[in-house]
């Protein structure tokens, strides 16, 4: 499955194009997680990679694995230390007056026994911050990149929804729903000292094209 979703490898590194609705790891409901399948991204390698972040089941694109764990200690201390370079893409549930801006925005975790737990903006939270530009505009849609430069959870989707005003399209717990959360992990940058750094680009998935974006 994974042979055809490799962005890059080396000794060290493996990115792969994580498909939307895959766990990275085992969820409560026991169903398949890429946590069951690292035995099929070993390459060569007789050690299990290891995720060195994490995307939600739904959110696709670019994720990192280390190849032995010194290089998932230092990997994480990278983006730990905000040395990492993300840029996501995402539909938004509507059009931003601006084509561009900043979003600082701290982020809290609440909860309640309705509806579970969820993220919220507020100025006791963890520092959030995010850049985003549109990219597109499509029939009252716009496709956006993020750039975050925190790495807090659900921070894009609370930042689209808090921040600008627009869920990301088909999110089920800050927007209204729907077929597919249109959230990708596009570009990922990882520095490292006296080697290249690793660099990996995801395709735009098929459910942006199939609403109208990226066709271009």
């Amino acid at each position: 499955m994974f042979k055809d979703r490799v962005l890059f490898i080396d000794g060290e590194a493996l990115v792969i194009d994580k498909p939307a609705g895959l766990p990275v790891d085992r969820p409560r409901d026991r169903s398949r997680s890429l946590e069951d399948m690292l035995g099929e991204m070993t390459f060569g390698f007789q050690r299990l990679p290891l995720p060195v972040h994490r995307l939600d089941r739904d959110t696709s694109g670019c994720l990192l694995l280390a190849r032995n764990p010194k290089a998932h200690k230092r990997f994480g201390q990278a983006f730990e230390q905000g040395l990492v370079t993300k840029r996501y893409v995402a539909v938004l549930d509507g059009e931003p007056e601006a084509d561009s801006g900043e979003i600082d925005l701290p982020l809290i975790k609440i909860s309640s026994e309705e509806e579970g737990w969820r993220m919220t903006g507020d100025p006791a939270g963890k520092p959030a911050f995010t850049r985003w530009e549109v990219i597109e505009r499509v029939k009252g849609r716009a496709m956006v990149a993020f750039f975050p430069k925190t790495g807090r959870t659900h921070q894009l989707r609370v930042h689209a929804a808090e921040g600008l005003g627009l869920p990301i399209l088909g999110d089920p717990v800050y927007g209204k729903g729907g077929p597919a959360v249109m959230l990708h992990a596009a570009e990922l940058i990882v520095p490292r000292d006296g080697k290249p750094e690793v660099k990996a680009e995801a395709p735009l998935p098929l459910r942006f094209h199939n609403i109208g974006f990226g066709r271009g």
